[in-house]
């Protein structure tokens, strides 16, 4: 991989892969991969979004606007769009988003916003999701690496192939139970 230079950002392409509960916490967590090759992202989140998550991956829509089919609904009665979603940065464990919109001018406009809102506004607009490469080598796993890991790679691909082993995927229909923090 080329050196960038100082200040430039590079960042690559994620799809949602799932959503998913972990079974003996009950937390949830929305797990990103790279469009281009096998390393995932997994960054916990709270139920109320996981869900809103989840029932857009499957095609399923609120009988009323949940908070960000109105987010998305104001920006289309305001003649703006969502460009794109990048996942900036991760500072204790708590990841940061902002959201890129094209405003009614053409100018465009960065908000701050939590990761996983981020993420359920990107679903609802098919708009594309990146993450700055520094957090992908920070807290991306690659379980099927071929080349040889360290063996504190191999210590963090141990734990996240231990993590997803115990994680459930059945979200919608989930019964409501303790809503556990979100990416703070």
């Amino acid at each position: 991989m080329a050196e960038q230079p100082f200040g430039r950002v590079r960042l690559i392409e994620m799809v949602v892969e799932s959503v998913r509960v972990h079974m003996l916490s009950s937390q949830h967590v929305v797990i990103l991969k790279e469009a281009e090759r096998d390393r995932y992202l997994p960054i916990w989140i709270g139920q109320d979004v996981a869900n809103a998550i989840a029932m857009r991956l499957q095609g399923l829509s609120a009988e009323r606007p949940l908070t960000h089919d109105l987010l998305v609904s104001i920006l289309g009665t305001l003649s703006s769009s969502v460009s794109r979603v990048v996942v900036t940065h991760v500072t204790d464990g708590t990841f940061h988003a902002r959201l890129y919109l094209e405003t009614a001018s053409g100018d465009e406009a960065e908000v701050d916003s939590r990761t996983s809102d981020a993420i359920a506004v990107a679903v609802r607009t098919g708009s594309p999701i990146y993450a700055d490469e520094r957090v992908l080598d920070e807290a991306g796993v690659e379980p099927d690496s071929t080349e040889e890991n360290t063996a504190e790679e191999e210590e963090r691909l141990a734990v996240f192939r231990e993590f997803v082993n115990s994680l459930d995927v059945d979200l919608p229909g989930q019964a409501e139970g303790g809503s556990p923090s979100e990416e703070s």
